[in-house]
């Protein structure tokens, strides 16, 4: 118990003194970081749609060998 709460008064501290800096720093100094942060946002939504993409295509292959098997297995059967 006493390790979670020093790390989240650790993270605490951390994001008290990222406040404190921001809220001092110079206007291009803010632009940079609010510019670091939408760089960051627009990867991590590219990472999540890439990542939806693959998964639609695995689901649609695993779909297509399911239908194969079941038309395979129906031939078989129709034929006995």
């Amino acid at each position: 118990m006493s390790t979670k709460r020093n790390g989240l008064l650790a993270l605490l501290g951390l994001g008290a003194v990222a406040w404190w800096k921001y809220k001092n720093s110079t206007p291009e100094e803010k632009q940079a970081v609010k510019d670091t942060i939408n760089t960051a946002k627009d990867n991590f939504n590219k990472f999540g749609s890439d990542l939806k993409s693959k998964a639609n295509d695995v689901a649609s292959q695993v779909q297509n060998k399911v239908d194969q098997a079941k038309t395979s297995v129906e031939d078989t059967i129709s034929q006995n």
